[in-house]
């Protein structure tokens, strides 16, 4: 009989750490609600604690979720417990989760306390949160450099006090397989108790073996592991769900233990999260790359027309990316729109289908076909969009060799309309001063990058932009034919959400493992 790893999901708490990787609370619940249709055992909502918008976020996810256990992160100090419980309480099977450091570099330079103090803390946080519920995690940060009997020790006192997973995190992604799987076999041999608790491993891929390690340690003992979608997390990511669910589920002969999780669910979930931060997956990460399942070289593409096996070892069906290609144009009707929404994620209210099917046939007018990034772009305008601000109204920009870019902008402002002209180097330039000097802003523009979404003379520009206030850092994304046009979109989409983050707090952050 094969053994269940269970699979607990940090996209929305380490994954949203990550820079560019912010989340509002509409986009959180978008992609929540996916993970749900994935099936993962347990969703790690947020850091409740963090920030007041964190908390609200926590809450509304944990109030509509039902189908797998909600996690809230809390350091060992009471505030940060009752912060987690007061987010997660209305959810079906809350989780807390309390983490402090163990490693003695930790413990000199950034705790400033002796190991005995960091066993009564932990101890006393998990007595203090087993009030609440009786499903609570421990996580000793920096696990894989920490002395190992100090590890068997807080392992036990953790167990002892009501923990009912205990957490190794390769924090800083430093462990070798090997040693990894050493270090988790020591850990179960010598630790009293260690039978009443789940084993869970929690990887970082600073040196590229965060799923490796994951892998060792299932095969070393550990029953639950801790990932996220697309493998995104702070600085280099965390281990990829969709790398270790598919490593299970295909090399079954090496690997004997199985998830609940539902594969096709898996190029729609990631497919989603790019859509939401606005950061593409690479095209050859693995699973759910763009190149995933291409072939160019002539002699594979040879072999995979004679048979899919000679390159291929998964199907791509298999998680959820299907081979086949309907066309959506001018003449296609509700289902096929409402279906193609569906593979991305978007599980929409029939109101939100409505407006934009209106959209969608308004650009299938004037565009001979429209492909999945079309779709996007009327999603992200309509869908996810925060309150706006400022929007763009009129925009004429005069360029060449023999003139000074000028730009002569209008935007609504709170309900009312200006308009202003601005000079610049180019013409790009000279509209991004103009809406400076209207709006006010003292943002700095971090990233400017420029994409075509489809071929074409008529493709569609996609522009990103990443802006900073404040310590406030958010992306903005615009996409028009024009790529003027689109500039200006992605820089006035930036300056609302910066406004919208600013307002409600929700970026600001205190430490987090």
């Amino acid at each position: 009989m094969t053994d269940k790893i269970t699979i607990f999901d940090t996209t929305l708490r380490d994954g949203e750490q990550s820079p560019g990787y912010s989340m509002n609370t509409p986009e959180k619940m978008y992609l929540a609600s996916q993970l749900e249709k994935l099936r993962v055992d347990v969703l790690e909502a947020g850091f409740p604690s963090s920030s007041e918008g964190d908390f609200e976020a926590v809450q509304m996810i944990a109030r509509k979720i039902r189908g797998m256990e909600v996690a809230a992160l809390a350091r060992t100090s009471k505030e940060d417990i009752d912060a987690a419980w007061g987010a997660i309480r209305e959810t079906a099977n809350p989780r807390i989760h309390i983490f402090i450091a163990t490693s003695d570099i930790h413990l000199q330079h950034k705790l400033r306390m002796d190991r005995n103090q960091v066993v009564n803390e932990a101890v006393e946080a998990i007595r203090y949160a087993s009030q609440f519920t009786n499903n609570i995690e421990f996580s000793a940060e920096d696990g894989s450099r920490t002395d190992r009997n100090f590890l068997c020790r807080i392992f036990e006192a953790a167990i002892s006090a009501g923990a009912t997973t205990v957490n190794l995190p390769d924090t800083v992604g430093y462990a070798i397989p090997d040693e990894f799987s050493d270090l988790i076999a020591y850990i179960r041999s010598h630790t009293p108790g260690i039978g009443k608790a789940t084993l869970s491993v929690h990887c970082h891929n600073d040196l590229g073996l965060a799923t490796a390690n994951t892998l060792a340690g299932i095969h070393a003992g550990a029953r639950q592991v801790e990932v996220t979608v697309n493998g995104i997390g702070e600085r280099a990511g965390n281990t990829s769900l969709e790398e270790v669910v598919m490593a299970l589920h295909t090399r079954r002969n090496y690997l004997p233990y199985f998830t609940t999780v539902n594969t096709r669910e898996i190029y729609p979930s990631s497919h989603l999260l790019a859509m939401i931060t606005g950061i593409p997956v690479q095209p050859n990460k693995a699973i759910v790359g763009a190149n995933a399942f291409a072939h160019e070289a002539g002699i594979h593409q040879n072999g995979v027309l004679k048979n899919k096996t000679t390159y291929e070892i998964m199907e791509p069906a298999t998680i959820g990316l299907e081979t086949n290609r309907i066309v959506l144009g001018k003449h296609s009707g509700r289902h096929a729109f409402r279906d193609r929404l569906r593979r991305f994620g978007y599980d929409l209210s029939e109101g939100d289908i409505d407006r934009l099917f209106m959209r969608f046939k308004e650009l299938a007018d004037k565009r001979k076909e429209i492909v999945d990034e079309d779709l996007e772009v009327l999603v992200a305008e309509e869908i996810l969009r925060v309150p706006d601000t400022y929007e763009l109204k009129y925009l004429n920009v005069i360029s060449g060799t023999a003139t000074v870019p000028t730009a002569t902008v209008q935007l609504e402002i709170a309900g009312k309309l200006e308009q202003k002209a601005g000079f610049g180097v180019g013409p790009i330039d000279a509209t991004y001063n103009t809406i400076a000097k209207m709006t006010g802003t003292g943002s700095k523009l971090l990233r400017f990058s420029i994409d075509s979404l489809t071929g074409g003379t008529d493709a569609q520009g996609s522009v990103t932009v990443r802006l900073e206030e404040e310590g406030v850092q958010t992306l903005g994304k615009g996409n028009d034919p024009d790529i003027i046009v689109a500039s200006a979109k992605a820089y006035i989409n930036g300056l609302n959400r910066l406004e919208y983050m600013k307002k409600n707090q929700s970026l600001t952050r205190k430490e987090r493992p």
